[in-house]
């Protein structure tokens, strides 16, 4: 099989991808001034490149496998031109319409504006469903100064993304309409998973990326428990399946092995300790296949 062609997103994508790959155990490194990275892996092929453009090059069939928010796909209007693998939930963002937090929303739509953006087709398409009479001014970065309550304002509409909307509180600006909702996401071409044996690949690496990806929101929890408790702890235990159970030597009690999520942790140790569990260890999983 020829190699599997795969572009990384340079930026946070870069490194949440990077992350990813180094817990299943593919390795990549890349040296000053390229944008090929070294793997260990002879049956891949990496490149590096803007995360604006993944998903144009994807649907070109340029490439197999990419690294994208959801946002940019969309924006590059390729949505139906490649395949949405898996969404890996990395860097959680909205596209938002934001205005001055002293100007009155409503009154600012009857006028004639400028949205200030870099999603130019997320931004027309917005502006053609709200009816606006505007017009758009394209911004690379950050965007923020460019709206102000002011007459000498360049924009008095921003279009971008946020995660906490705290950049956008802090330079006086208030969310007035969600366009969509966007997170890092694996995508393939439509050429590559046309091939059997590329789709293989694709869907190993997929499974991969899930069973760390299962573990980074999972702790194992092991615990002693007397017999005569043992019946009223299994009944108030959460797991994935069945937990793991094996007598202790010498016959008094057990050895009790579950895998939880981290968030139940915290409510969960008490209730154990309340239920007879002694002699409690909470590790952390590499990879939990489900």
């Amino acid at each position: 099989m020829e190699k599997l062609k795969i572009l990384l997103a340079k930026g946070r994508i870069y490194e949440s991808v990077y992350e990813l790959l180094s817990d299943v155990g593919i390795s990549i490194y890349l040296p000053d001034r390229t944008y090929f990275p070294i793997t260990n892996q002879e049956d891949l092929a990496f490149q590096v490149v803007k995360p604006q453009i993944v998903s144009n090059l994807l649907a070109g069939s340029r490439a197999d496998v990419g690294f994208s928010g959801k946002d940019w796909v969309y924006e590059n209007g390729v949505q139906d031109q490649v395949e949405e693998i898996m969404d890996l939930g990395f860097d959680p963002v909205r596209i938002v319409a934001a205005i001055p937090d002293t100007v009155d929303y409503e009154s600012l739509l009857k006028k004639n504006v400028t949205i200030a953006t870099e999603y130019q087709t997320l931004s027309k398409k917005w502006v053609d469903e709200k009816k606006i009479n505007g017009t758009l001014f394209r911004t690379w970065g950050t965007s923020e100064g460019f709206v102000q309550d002011s007459e000498d304002s360049i924009a008095q509409i921003l279009i971008d993304n946020t995660s906490t909307g705290s950049s956008l509180r802090a330079n006086n600006l208030k969310i007035v309409d969600t366009l969509m909702e966007s997170s890092t996401r694996m995508y393939a071409s439509k050429e590559a998973m046309k091939d059997p044996a590329k789709k293989q690949k694709i869907m190993e690496l997929k499974m991969l990326f899930e069973t760390v990806l299962n573990a980074r929101s999972r702790v194992m929890l092991e615990m002693n428990v007397a017999e005569d408790k043992f019946d009223s702890l299994v009944k108030g235990l959460p797991s994935m399946r069945s937990p793991t159970v094996s007598p202790l030597f010498g016959g008094n009690g057990y050895a009790v092995k579950i895998a939880v999520k981290k968030s139940d942790v915290p409510t969960l140790l008490p209730k154990l300790q309340s239920l007879g569990a002694t002699d409690i260890v909470e590790y952390e999983l590499r990879k939990v296949m489900i």
